[in-house]
């Protein structure tokens, strides 16, 4: 899939607004803007630690979070809106065979070269279009993310939401979290229990590539 000129846009609309402006109460933490990822360094594009989302996007994570400051729980948010340069990084890391540091921590059964036909990395994210999230929930009364059976960004079987070889709760706390994103209008993938996109995104085939600053 190649992006034209039309499909790609270099700087940042009105429709695109700061999370925490929108939803003070929401967790950030941004880690392609750090070395703690699967790549081992901070990724292009990223200038500081904040999280980009479409209005649209930013409204329904909103009630999100209002539903689940009822029952003590927050959003914690791993990453919002990513430049295009930012999953051209990842395409250049890939291409790097030799390149293997984080493999113990992120992807320990699966061979680098074959993330991206399994689908754990895309040439063109959904995260490019603004309105898809990564995300975790986090119990308020002792401020710790909730045991999801794996890390965020764990490329493997086991963090795929279904897989049932984990243990009942973290099941439990996968389905809390996607049973509220999708009342708000997130839809689910199979294979990361931890991402999101807005059914209803703005923006189905506009790739954005300005800078996250």
């Amino acid at each position: 899939m190649n992006i034209n000129a039309d499909e790609q846009k270099q700087e940042k609309t009105s429709e695109f607004i700061y999370l925490k402006d929108y939803v003070p109460t929401i967790q950030e933490d941004v880690r392609y803007y750090i070395s703690d990822n699967f790549v081992g360094r901070p990724i292009v594009g990223y200038k500081k630690p904040v999280c980009l989302l479409t209005k649209a996007a930013a409204n329904a994570l909103f009630g999100v979070q209002s539903i689940l400051y009822k029952k003590n729980f927050g959003l914690r948010v791993f990453d919002a809106y990513r430049p295009q340069m930012a999953v051209e990084d990842f395409f250049q890391w890939s291409q790097e065979p030799q390149d293997q540091k984080m493999k113990k921590a992120y992807y320990p059964r699966i061979n680098k070269a074959d993330l991206f036909d399994l689908h754990y990395i895309a040439r063109h994210s959904g995260h490019t279009r603004g309105s898809t999230i990564d995300v975790t929930l986090v119990d308020l009364l002792t401020g710790e993310p909730l045991d999801m059976g794996t890390p965020f960004d764990f490329m493997d079987p086991l963090s795929h939401p279904a897989c049932r070889t984990i243990t009942l709760a973290q099941f439990n706390n996968r389905m809390l979290l996607q049973t509220t994103m999708m009342e708000f209008g997130f839809l689910p993938i199979e294979t990361e229990w931890w991402h999101f996109t807005l059914k209803n995104e703005p923006y189905k085939s506009v790739y954005f590539n300005f800078l996250v600053e």
